[in-house]
């Protein structure tokens, strides 16, 4: 959604109202670093090549929800804190599957 729609159309939007904190040109970069850490998941486990991006991947996701937590906590927004929180923990038990 970051990626496809216009920041003006993502500001207006209720439930991204982060967008407003944020660059036109940030908020692309977070959606374009979402959707290369969710390839980055897929991807190499299912291609055989690089396999062990994967695990990678799932370290910048945890950063990039953690980061989102943070936000939605400053702009006390705490319902949208849970999602945030359950991505980084499902990422997490990726890399702990990976390497564990």
């Amino acid at each position: 959604m970051k990626l496809g729609k216009s920041y003006d159309s993502l500001r207006s939007d209720p439930k991204m109202g982060w967008a407003n904190d944020f660059s036109p040109g940030f908020v692309k970069f977070i959606g374009l670093a979402e959707f290369a850490g969710a390839l980055g998941l897929v991807v190499p486990p299912a291609t055989g090549i690089a396999p062990t991006l994967a695990p990678l991947a799932a370290a910048g996701l945890i950063v990039l929800m953690l980061g989102a937590a943070a936000t939605h906590l400053k702009r006390s927004e705490g319902a949208a804190v849970v999602p945030s929180l359950i991505l980084s923990a499902l990422a997490g038990f990726v890399i702990l599957q990976w390497w564990g």
